[in-house]
């Protein structure tokens, strides 16, 4: 699997980047970032590009983040630290 990484460094940068490349294929949107949270980005970016895949990534897993993740538009959920093999099988799942 060739992987090309973009990295944002808050909300507000995940939204323009997506804008700027819209050959983003998978975007790993982590929950807390300074600026605008990974949820209110998620919900900002699905207005633009609905069909974006969107994973949510926290290292404050609590019951109920997934629901959350989902409700915010997010296609799937991992919480940190990530595992290498639930990394990839993630990957396989959404890019395949």
């Amino acid at each position: 699997m060739d992987i090309k990484t973009i990295h944002a460094n808050n909300g507000n940068e995940a939204i323009e980047l997506c804008k700027k490349h819209p050959e983003i294929s998978l975007v790993l949107m982590d929950v807390k970032m300074p600026e605008m949270n990974g949820y209110e980005a998620t919900k900002q970016i699905k207005k633009i590009l609905p069909e974006l895949t969107i994973v949510a990534q926290t290292a404050y897993a609590m019951q109920g983040d997934n629901e959350k993740a989902i409700e915010a538009g997010c296609d799937d959920y991992i919480s940190k630290p990530i595992k290498k093999k639930k990394l990839y099988k993630l990957l396989e799942k959404h890019l395949s």
